[in-house]
């Protein structure tokens, strides 16, 4: 696989988490299972992707290996540092 047009969908079930699909397949070969975890998809772009390709925080060769194989790929968040966690809890402020 060379290069896809894939649709990438974000959920409000978990933050940070994207589906990756081929367009010409949309979400047909996701797994039901998954499709219940992942919730409604909502779309949040639409890209080509060559093995070459420069992704935030996914392998593009890895992407379309799995595109290809599995009909998907699922990005996860990444981890949470507890030590930055705390930029982001609330504080009383006295």
């Amino acid at each position: 696989m060379t290069k896809v047009l894939c649709d990438v969908f974000k959920t409000r079930n978990k933050d940070e988490m994207y589906l990756y699909v081929s367009r010409a397949d949309g979400v047909t070969r996701v797994p039901d299972d998954l499709m219940d975890m992942f919730g409604r998809p909502e779309l949040a772009m639409t890209i080509i992707i060559t093995p070459d390709k420069k992704l935030g925080r996914a392998d593009a060769a890895k992407v379309l290996s799995e595109i290809e194989e599995k009909g998907y790929y699922l990005q996860m968040p990444p981890p949470k540092d507890p030590q930055t966690l705390d930029l982001f809890t609330k504080r009383d402020v006295d």
